[in-house]
């Protein structure tokens, strides 16, 4: 049987029910046509998800009675922060996307020396309101529950002078770099917090300023191979590689 999800914020809760907001009610009554009775599923983006019956729906919203709470680990043992430079519209919003899928914490689109730009203040607010509704979906789509934290953009001395020093801090870099089944022994194993800090560049690679920048702030350079992998090809091996030595893949 096919599950239908939904997104509640925790304020939407209210006992034993949770009322949807326009969107989600609008999808649940509009677009997937579910009447009363139907059973569904819905979260609250801070980990806690809910088996539910509808009580109404209609142009009006939708009500939801909660049956009983679901008690699966699906989220990653892992805070990852996944630290990608700014690419083609249509390449990022994959890179959200497949990253979601694969359990990241949080995204922080990176300006740099050869990535795209956003030109305007306001181009750059609708593309942060883009990947966070792209996020959400992933996370309905593959049965997460908590919310993927999407930051403005930033620089990436700005990112390094404000990293965390006890994580795990990888600049995924095509001139070379340890290999990732490495990064253990040099660390002498992980934090007890789980964070991984993943840096991707734009095509083009880091420039040299970059790269002194990330050797200045103790950054551990990643070697993928020697095959030229685009950014966004780049950014979600590097995601599954790292949840597939120290994760849950």
């Amino acid at each position: 049987m096919q599950r239908h999800r939904f997104y509640a914020a925790p304020d939407q809760f209210s006992d034993s029910r949770v009322q949807l907001d326009n969107d989600q009610s609008n999808h649940l009554w509009r677009v997937l046509r579910l009447r009363e009775g139907a059973r569904v599923f819905v979260f609250d983006g801070l980990g806690e998800e809910w088996e539910c019956r509808v009580l109404s729906s209609g142009k009006d919203g939708a009500e939801l009675e909660i049956i009983q709470p679901l008690t699966t680990v699906v989220e990653s043992p892992l805070q990852i922060t996944l630290a990608q430079a700014l690419i083609k519209s249509d390449r990022f919003d994959w890179v959200v996307q497949k990253s979601t899928e694969l359990g990241v914490a949080r995204i922080i689109p990176l300006i740099t020396i050869h990535s795209s730009i956003l030109r305007a203040e306001e181009r750059g607010k609708k593309q942060l309101e883009r990947w966070q509704r792209i996020s959400l979906e992933a996370l309905k789509q593959c049965g997460r529950r908590k919310l993927v934290e999407i930051r403005e953009p930033i620089y990436l001395a700005t990112l390094c002078e404000n990293i965390e020093a006890e994580a795990v801090n990888l600049l995924f870099s095509e001139r070379g770099g340890r290999r990732l089944s490495e990064i253990n022994e040099i660390r002498g194993g992980l934090p007890s917090n789980g964070r991984i800090n993943i840096m991707i560049a734009a095509e083009g690679g880091w420039s040299d300023q970059e790269l002194q920048t990330a050797e200045a702030f103790h950054l551990i350079p990643v070697y993928l191979g020697a095959r030229i992998l685009r950014s966004e090809t780049a950014a979600i091996v590097a995601v599954g590689l790292v949840q597939y030595l120290f994760g849950d893949l």
